[in-house]
C-alpha cells in the first residue's frame, strides 16, 4: 500500500487542482446533498467540490494519513476519512467523485461499476485518471526500473467505461484532455512525478539504490524533455475523464 507525501504532492498545487475543476464542470447536478471524494489526497478536489457545492455535507477519503492530516488543515468545514477506494461503501452519497485515484485499483473497472450500481436514483459518479503511461516520464521510470515493476493498471478505451457503467447508469459523458504545462527544467518534471508516479519505484528502494534510481532517471528525463531557446520545458499531460449518472 502507497501512503502518499501531502508536501512532495502538492508542490505543482495549481497544476493538480485543473482537472478536477474541469470535471466538475461537467457533473449534471446543481446541488447534492451528499459528496464523497475518493481519494482526497491533500484535500486539493475537496476544496474544488466545496467551492462548487457551498451548501453539500461533503466527506474526503484516503488510505494516508499524512494527506487526510494536510486535507483536514486545508478544508476543517469537511469531514475525512481513512478508507480504500477500492472497497469503501459509497451508498448514501448524491455524487461520488475521484479525481486521480482510479488508476492504482487493479480491475478499476468493477470497481467504478460497483459504485455506479449503489449510486441513488439521480446520483452521479465522476472520475479522472492520469493516462500516461505511454508518455516519456513514465516509459523512463519503467526503462530506468528495468522492467514493470510499479506498473499501474491500464487506462481502458471509452468503450470499456460505457459498458462497465451503463447500465445501470443512463448517462455516460467520456472524453480525454492533454494537459501541457509549462516548466522550466527537467528536474521540474522529476519533482512533478515524485509526488505520486515514482512512488512504487522508489519506496521498496533504500536510499543508496533510491539515489542511484534518481539519478538515472533524471539524466533520461533531461534528455526526453528540452528546455525550448525560450527558456520554456513543455510537460504534457493526457487525462481521461468519466461521469456517468443514474436515471
Amino acid at each position: 500500500m502507497q501512503l502518499w507525501d501531502a508536501q512532495s504532492y502538492d508542490r505543482f498545487e495549481a497544476e493538480r487542482a485543473r482537472p478536477s475543476r474541469d470535471l466538475i464542470a461537467r457533473i449534471p447536478l446543481q446541488a447534492p446533498a451528499r459528496v464523497l471524494d475518493l481519494g482526497c489526497g491533500s484535500g486539493l478536489s475537496t476544496l474544488e467540490l466545496r467551492r462548487a457545492y457551498p451548501q453539500a455535507e461533503i466527506v474526503g477519503a484516503d488510505i494516508s494519513p499524512d494527506m487526510l492530516e494536510a486535507a483536514s488543515r486545508r478544508l476543517p468545514d469537511a469531514r475525512f476519512v481513512e478508507g480504500d477506494a477500492a472497497t469503501i461503501d459509497t451508498r448514501g452519497f448524491d455524487l461520488v467523485f475521484a479525481n486521480a485515484v482510479f488508476h492504482w485499483i487493479p480491475n478499476h473497472l468493477a470497481a467504478l461499476a460497483r459504485i455506479a450500481a449503489a449510486l441513488p436514483s439521480g446520483g452521479c459518479l465522476a472520475v479522472q485518471m492520469p493516462d500516461n503511461e505511454d508518455e516519456p516520464s513514465h516509459r523512463l521510470m519503467r526503462e530506468v526500473a528495468g522492467g514493470g515493476a510499479g506498473a499501474r493498471e491500464k487506462i481502458g478505451a471509452f468503450a470499456d467505461y460505457e459498458s462497465a457503467l451503463c447500465p445501470p447508469c443512463v448517462h455516460v459523458d467520456l472524453w480525454r484532455t492533454t494537459y501541457v504545462h509549462r516548466l522550466a527544467a527537467p528536474d521540474d518534471v522529476v519533482k512533478w512525478v515524485e509526488g505520486a508516479g515514482l512512488r512504487p519505484f522508489l519506496d521498496p528502494l533504500d536510499a543508496s539504490n533510491r539515489a542511484a534510481f534518481l539519478a538515472a532517471y533524471r539524466a533520461a528525463v533531461a534528455r526526453a524533455y528540452p528546455v525550448l531557446p525560450n527558456g520554456v520545458l513543455l510537460f504534457a499531460f493526457p487525462r481521461l475523464f468519466v461521469v456517468a449518472a443514474r436515471g
